[in-house]
């Protein structure tokens, strides 16, 4: 792991940029928590709200340029993928952001630098922190540098968002009825992983894992479908 004096030699190191108000990227990094304990300084909340914005519009608008040929149903569904908090914590994780989180005592003694709300609200108060300190040019250039590979990912996977939903209407059809589910949950109570299993008509036939029940069974049911695709299964019909 590189070593950094601080957040701003991290940000410079990672963007070859340094902010021209330094002090909005000390506040994009202060968690409420830590704000608590250092007399009510600013937190990072106002400018995860306007970071929220900034995303959102820059999303949709890769979305629609990079793939002219989505329908308004897949760009929505690509939008969401991109901007989730699973999404945006994968994305803080990658750069390492929860390094330079300021939170309270408590919060970081219950691991709150891994949290991935925590990491998805400051994730979105750098990209308003960016916004305001540099504006709309920079701001659409740093999200489009977090999101372009996850975008190309999430668009070939646009046909396993809802691979629950299709495995239980292809077995309803096949087999008379639903598959069978199994999950688990492991880790800490404040960010597990789970995974699931599906079984088809008797078989086990896929399995996933994910940060929530809903990620772990859809990539267990994607799994499924590919296999019954393997025998045959003609799953365009369900």
């Amino acid at each position: 792991m590189t070593e950094f004096a601080d957040v701003h030699e991290w940000w410079s190191a990672l963007t070859g940029r340094t902010f021209a108000d330094p002090t909005l990227l000390d506040r994009a990094m202060a968690h409420r928590s830590w704000c608590a304990e250092n007399g009510g300084a600013p937190s990072n909340e106002r400018l995860e709200f306007l970071g929220d914005a900034v995303l959102g519009w820059v999303v949709a608008d890769l979305v629609i340029s990079k793939y002219p040929e989505f329908d308004e149903g897949r760009l929505t569904d690509l939008r969401k993928a991109l901007v989730s908090a699973e999404a945006l914590a994968a994305m803080a994780e990658r750069i390492d952001l929860g390094r330079w989180i300021l939170l309270g005592a408590g919060e970081r003694g219950a691991g709150g630098s891994s949290k991935t709300s925590i990491l998805a609200d400051a994730l979105e108060a750098l990209i308003g922190a960016v916004y305001l300190d540099a504006g709309v040019p920079r701001a659409r250039s740093f999200v489009r540098k977090l999101v372009t590979k996850p975008m190309r990912v999430a668009a070939r996977r646009l046909g396993e968002l809802d691979a629950r939903s299709l495995l239980i209407r292809v077995c309803s059809r096949e087999f008379g009825r639903p598959p069978q589910v199994e999950t688990h949950g492991s880790g800490a109570a404040h960010e597990p992983t789970f995974r699931a299993a599906v079984i088809v008509n008797g078989e086990r036939l896929g399995e996933g894992s994910g940060r929530s029940k809903k990620v772990a069974l859809q990539e267990a049911s994607a799994a499924a479908l590919r296999v019954l695709v393997e025998r045959g299964v003609d799953i365009e019909r369900a």
